[in-house]
């Protein structure tokens, strides 16, 4: 059998796994997710939606195939609110995250774009659980935004963001929006770099369909924002950058020699 013969079946089989995914979640968000929001608001009980969010994303993976790695897990701290800042080449990427974080913080809070707010269910469970929507097309309310997700760092909840903005189609990083630099050093809580590596192979950007890859997830080390001032937010970002495209490059290298090992 050819390669090309190969791809169309391994495409295929990925289409029909990717459509019984999206299926099944989206039942079991329109079947759980009403009675969800109504426990999360008469109880003020808004775990209930995590949980039930991590339900849905274990569901999805086990449809799809996606498996996940975490290194670097000593460099989380438990006791101290963090902004976890991570790269972003697909739409696999924030619930992947999401579950690998979840079970270390049960209310990870995360800045998602305002567009998402119009999402059926979804979006009200986001302002429930106080998920903050950012639109950067529109100065004012991108500020108030920050000045909201500043305020809930320093009630102790920690944030997940991607400074890109937006999916990188080649998988280099794009450049960074200054907003949640600029979060971080208001709220003087420390910033967490986060290389995610290979969910571009497993959905990429334009793409509706899933593939099933085992995705790596490499935590790095956090950077102190203590004693930082809004003039160095740029030299921040470049830190941060620079790190995770570091940590991009050990994931690289290790495909890289896998590969050169299985040739030889």
């Amino acid at each position: 059998m050819n390669i090309f013969k190969v791809s169309v079946i391994r495409t295929v089989i990925a289409g029909i796994r990717s459509v019984a995914a999206y299926v099944v979640v989206s039942v079991y968000t329109l079947t759980t997710g009403p009675p969800g929001l109504l426990l999360a608001v008469l109880f003020k009980w808004p775990q209930i939606l995590y949980w039930l969010g991590l339900q849905g994303v274990r569901l999805a993976m086990a449809f799809t195939g996606i498996r996940y790695r975490v290194v670097g897990m000593e460099n989380v701290d438990l006791n101290r609110a963090s902004v976890y800042c991570a790269n972003h080449t697909s739409n696999i990427e924030p619930p992947i995250l999401y579950a690998a974080l979840s079970t270390l913080f049960p209310r990870l809070r995360i800045i998602y774009k305002a567009a998402l707010r119009k999402l059926p269910v979804l979006g009200r469970g986001f302002e429930i659980v106080g998920w903050i929507p950012i639109d950067r097309g529109n100065r004012k309310q991108s500020r108030e935004a920050i000045e909201q997700a500043v305020q809930a760092l320093k009630e102790g909840n920690s944030f997940l963001i991607f400074p890109e903005g937006t999916r990188s189609r080649t998988g280099d990083l794009l450049p960074f929006k200054r907003g949640g630099f600029l979060l971080a050093i208001k709220a003087q809580a420390p910033m967490v770099p986060i290389a995610i590596h290979g969910a571009r192979a497993a959905m990429r950007k334009g793409s509706p369909i899933v593939y099933p890859v085992v995705i790596n997830v490499k935590i790095g080390k956090p950077v102190e924002t203590i004693g930082l001032a809004h003039t160095d937010r740029d030299a921040l970002s470049d830190e941060i950058r620079t790190r995770i495209e570091s940590q991009l490059a050990f994931f690289s290298t290790s495909s890289d020699r896998k590969e050169k090992e299985l040739v030889s």
